[in-house]
């Protein structure tokens, strides 16, 4: 089944639908995604590094899982399929921290622009994740994982930066 991505205006207003492969471009529309920052019990982000394979940020570190809501699907209904299709996780724990709206071009001008809010769950499940999805995985703590990103921020995703920014005042 082929995955779709809801196209939005600037208010998050449903404008209609597109297929995913054909989105992401140079010129990518405004469509909804998620965001999810999962933690274990020790206080350890989940850190994936994104499939050389994929179309936009082939290779870059970033939070542990993103993708886009369907047609009726919430954020976080979404982010509990992905995380399963992805990594093999279960959580029912996903909360939404807050909103968030970013564009970002990678190094091969694939853009990324999304309305996209940051979410955040527990789980102490070690990923089992997708090779064409994840090549690596690691845990982190949090603190290191600022640290990290302030000394190498060119091996993460843009939007996993300044999400930090934005988890920091919810955490």
């Amino acid at each position: 089944m082929e995955e779709v991505v809801v196209l939005v205006d600037e208010q998050n207003t449903v404008l209609g639908t597109a297929p995913k492969d054909t989105v992401h471009t140079t010129d990518t529309p405004l469509h909804r995604g998620f965001s999810l920052f999962l933690f274990n019990s020790k206080g350890e982000l989940l850190l994936t590094k994104r499939s050389s394979k994929k179309k936009t940020f082939p290779g870059v570190w970033t939070n542990t899982v993103c993708g886009h809501p369907g047609p009726g699907e919430s954020a976080v209904d979404a982010a509990k399929r992905r995380l399963k299709q992805e990594l093999d996780i279960e959580t029912q724990n996903i909360k939404e921290v807050s909103p968030y709206q970013y564009r970002f071009a990678d190094k091969n001008g694939i853009v990324e622009n999304e309305i996209c809010p940051v979410l955040v769950a527990t789980s102490d499940a070690d990923p089992k994740p997708k090779k064409e999805e994840v090549e690596e995985w690691r845990w982190m703590g949090w603190g290191k994982f600022l640290e990290e990103i302030k000394k190498n921020p060119q091996d993460y995703s843009p939007w996993s930066i300044q999400e930090v920014d934005i988890l920091r005042d919810c955490l």
